[in-house]
């Protein structure tokens, strides 16, 4: 059961997803353009800070709050919701987890009120899954980081409110001979950092995706976040939080897949009867709502046992994998339940189909859920 006040963020978040997201969000999506005033009435209500403490600007909340919020607004749409997932678990929380005080004070006031947005610069054209694989270099010269490479998929890197993209980059060798991989703030603006144009995306298409270009950037000594070398640690536990939120994502996906495809079950006619009548459609929605259901109840256990100090690790995992194979699974079948109206863009299952599939592969693949899950068992 939710508290109280969980219950009460969840009702405010599906009023906003409905009444304000919802009627216009389907124009921006065609014309690939971003929703600055949805983000800025977001950012109003107080959820770019929901996760962080109150001494921080934000709201005091936990990880299952920004996760309950996550499920509403992709239960209409999955840009605004993964706008809202990247500023949080992969912007601004690298800087709240790593950052010092100073680095804190400079960059979290803008972020957890959503007046600015900041991006994590981990993906390369060569180095997905094996993030070991990291060629970006930065080399220590005097009091300032010279920094040489390119990231790629890189979420809200290139809004006109993105204030920073924090980047992991090769700046040595450790002992074993292995490369020491640490975490640098490249401010949005710098010099010889290049943002190139958005992506022409599949799905997730009022979202903000840019590859960026690192030529001789020269930033502070004092933007390395963290120690130097624990750039693997660091996002490997962010990676881990971020599962869960797209377990949220996902499971909101699933979710409005099912809501989507009950209200065309009761208004759609054929032979003589609301297709809702027929067991096929029954049984296919009905199977929907088990995946919804199970995909909620996986990544509440993870985010509750984050709360608590638990590990988390395999249940993040676990919640991230079933979810988002789910709501492939579910957009598939309210594509079929909608047959031939399920094939137009304008409709949100169309939405929903185009925008699940990334579910799958962002935030670690499937593939890799399932080596997490392996390796904790002692398999």
């Amino acid at each position: 059961m939710l508290s109280e006040e969980h219950e009460a963020l969840r009702a405010s978040v599906r009023d906003f997803a409905r009444e304000v997201v919802a009627p216009v969000i389907g124009e921006f999506y065609e014309k690939h353009a971003f929703p600055y005033e949805i983000v800025r009435r977001m950012g109003a209500m107080g959820l770019f800070g929901l996760p962080f403490p109150e001494e921080a600007g934000g709201m005091g909340g936990d990880y299952l709050a920004l996760c309950l919020t996550l499920e509403e607004l992709a239960r209409v749409d999955s840009s605004v919701a993964i706008t809202l997932e990247a500023a949080i678990s992969l912007g601004a929380m690298p800087i709240h987890r790593f950052g010092t005080d100073e680095q804190r004070a400079r960059w979290l006031p803008d972020l957890v009120s959503g007046e600015r947005l900041a991006a994590f610069g981990l993906t390369e054209p060569g180095a997905g899954s094996d993030a070991g694989g990291t060629v970006t270099r930065a080399v220590l010269d005097g009091d300032e980081w010279v920094i040489n490479g390119a990231k790629c998929f890189i979420t809200n890197s290139g809004t006109d409110i993105t204030s920073l993209v924090t980047v992991t980059a090769v700046t040595g060798t450790n002992p074993d001979g292995s490369k020491e991989i640490s975490t640098i703030i490249v401010p949005s603006g710098t010099p010889g950092f290049t943002v190139l144009p958005g992506y022409s995306k599949v799905g997730w298409c009022a979202s903000d995706t840019h590859e960026l270009i690192f030529e001789d950037v020269r930033v502070p000594a004092g933007n390395l976040l963290g120690p130097r070398g624990r750039g693997f640690a660091q996002f490997l536990r962010i990676l881990d939080e971020g599962r869960i939120a797209i377990a949220a994502l996902a499971t909101g996906l699933s979710q409005g897949c099912v809501d989507e495809s009950l209200a065309y079950a009761r208004a759609r006619h054929a032979f003589g009867h609301a297709i809702g009548d027929f067991q096929a459609i029954k049984f296919k929605i009905s199977d929907m709502e088990v995946r919804a259901h199970t995909s909620r109840l996986a990544y509440h256990d993870a985010a509750v046992r984050l709360g608590s100090g638990a590990d988390f690790k395999r249940a993040a995992a676990i919640a991230k994998l079933h979810a988002s194979e789910c709501a492939v699974t579910n957009a598939r079948e309210a594509t079929q339940i909608h047959g031939g109206y399920g094939f137009i863009n304008e409709t949100p299952v169309a939405r929903f189909w185009r925008d699940a599939k990334i579910l799958e592969i962002g935030e670690g693949t499937s593939e890799i859920q399932r080596m997490i899950i392996a390796r904790d068992l002692a398999i």
